[in-house]
């Protein structure tokens, strides 16, 4: 006979409710029904049959509890109740009591240092003095949550040493020591851990920035590189067609003189072959006449016998090849010469479209105006209006000096600007960092914070100790500005012109700068108009 272990739901189940048998009964017929269920069900009925196979009883039958039935019932529900409970896990806590196939604790007591299953549990919730035990979530190795030198629950924690202690702990090694109750020293790891986790999502984000601004860095050094490469197809490009212009004119030098010398031959031989022609006629004549035996005809012809024809003396004449000696060197000295003009005008052309690409917005800030300069309503235009504006004063603005500043400033990265100085005889332009000595008359020098060029008629300098004089340029119209913040460069260009006019390196730059004008010359002479002009790259 099977265990009722191996037996399923239905051979323990009342036909009645369906459920596991409560106290069960069998009738006369051999059927099984819970008391309660068949009680009820004869209540209810004129007859009293069974419920299964309608056996009808005269007499209501004495129904007693079929004590086999009964235990084999409850066996039943204890091995269901058994395997309705999950068996462990990887990762979960195993219960220490059962035998066989270990199943998932649900709850770990602290006075046992024992993990349980729903079926072992129960004692512990319903005999009085185990239900005083301490019952925590399960808990794996509880033998580690023993204090290994006094056999005692960690239920404290040393503050100074920062180890779990027991009760005796306090009383030996750590005496002296500031011990609290776990949970009191729980929470206030818990917020130290909160703060961490409050932390580590903007550390995240840190670094996800710090991706990004990699990427773009490749995503723009890709571009620069596509447009460099663009660049030197174009500048070699050019240089191909000079080459191929001087192998042409080269080529051409060197027919000409061939040519030349060709003709020349040409017309001599012709010259040779003319003489040579009337010198076979000639000796036609002399041989005819030699043969003559009648002496008066001889005589009388002789006397006709023509002069010998006129010809040259071609000892000294010669047709000398022409010299090419110097004529492949002296070309090659123009190819470079014509090259190098090129390259130049390439480079500085290429340079300027480059620093183009950092152009920036600017318009000029009123507060640092001095009250000696009229601005046009955009903010785009400066110029000398005299004294006698009065304006209120600040700390930004320039009292001394007739300077101006830009509104927007740059303390990192790249940025380019122009500044139209087309027909202005005095003019001054650069950059200067914000903590400028703005109420002073100052030598305007980097080591006051100024960077500048200025043009004064014939005079065209850098400003530095000593000032750079640079190189005068004829009808100069616009000034670029360009500013590399980190490698401390800034460079000028004349942007009609596209070359390059002065940059100065090695720059300490370590405070936000500010683009700065200043459109009067240093005897207070009235200069012209200064305009920020937009940046055009199809110049």
């Amino acid at each position: 006979m099977a265990s009722p272990t191996s037996w399923t739901e239905e051979n323990f189940s009342c036909p009645i409710c369906l459920d596991v048998f409560s106290s069960p009964v069998s009738t006369p017929c051999g059927h099984n029904f819970c008391r309660t269920c068949i009680t009820k069900f004869w209540d209810e009925q004129a007859q009293c049959k069974c419920p299964v196979c309608n056996e009808l009883f005269h007499n209501r039958p004495d129904l007693k509890v079929n004590i086999l039935v009964s235990e084999m019932a409850a066996q039943f529900k204890t091995s269901v109740r058994v395997k309705e409970q999950p068996c462990v896990e990887s990762g979960e806590v195993p219960c220490d009591v059962c035998t066989g196939t270990q199943l998932k604790a649900v709850k770990s007591c602290l006075m046992c240092f024992t993990s349980y299953c729903q079926t072992h549990l129960e004692p512990h919730q319903r005999v009085a003095v185990l239900k005083k035990h301490q019952l925590v979530e399960p808990l794996d190795h509880l033998e580690e949550r023993m204090c290994k030198k006094h056999d005692r629950l960690l239920e404290l924690f040393c503050r100074t040493e920062q180890v779990c202690v027991c009760q005796f702990c306090t009383e030996g090694d750590h005496r002296s020591h500031p011990v609290v109750p776990l949970k009191e020293e729980y929470e206030v790891k818990m917020a130290q851990l909160g703060n961490i986790e409050s932390e580590v999502p903007q550390m995240i984000q840190e670094r996800k920035q710090k991706i990004k601004e990699i990427k773009d860095t490749i995503q723009l050094s890709k571009k620069d590189a596509d447009r460099e490469i663009a660049d030197g197809l174009q500048a070699l490009t050019a240089l191909m067609r000079c080459i191929e212009k001087w192998q042409e004119d080269f080529n051409k030098t060197i027919q000409e003189k061939l040519k030349s010398t060709e003709k020349q031959a040409e017309d001599l031989i012709k010259e040779l072959e003319q003489e040579i022609k009337d010198l076979t006629n000639r000796s036609s004549e002399v041989k005819q006449l030699s043969q003559t035996e009648d002496h008066l005809r001889f005589l009388q012809a002789f006397r006709s016998l023509k002069g010998p024809p006129p010809t040259r003396d071609w000892t000294t004449v010669e047709v000398r090849p022409p010299s090419y000696v110097g004529t492949w060197r002296r070309s090659l000295d123009q190819l470079e010469e014509t090259l190098n003009m090129e390259i130049r005008k390439l480079c500085d052309d290429d340079d300027l479209k480059r620093v183009q690409q950092y152009e920036v917005d600017v318009t000029l800030d009123p507060d640092t105006a001095a009250s000696s300069l009229l601005l046009s309503e955009d903010r785009k235009q400066v110029h000398y209006g005299g004294p006698g504006n009065k304006l209120p004063d600040n700390l930004k603005r320039f009292t001394s000096l007739n300077c101006i500043l830009s509104r927007q400033s740059f303390s990192s990265g790249r940025f380019y600007f122009e500044v139209q100085v087309k027909d202005k005889s005095v003019w001054c332009l650069g950059v200067a960092r914000e903590s400028i000595n703005r109420k002073a008359n100052i030598a305007l020098t980097p080591k006051n914070g100024c960077w500048r060029i200025s043009f004064n008629k014939d005079v065209f300098v850098f400003h530095d100790d000593p000032v750079v004089r640079v190189p005068l340029r004829a009808e100069l119209q616009k000034v670029g500005v360009f500013v590399d913040y980190e490698k401390g460069l800034l460079s000028f260009y004349d942007v009609e012109a596209r070359v390059h006019i002065y940059s100065a390196t090695g720059c300490t730059f370590s405070e936000p700068l500010y683009p700065f004008l200043y459109p009067i010359d240093f005897d207070g002479r009235i200069s012209s108009l200064l305009i920020i002009s937009p940046v055009n790259q199809t110049d």
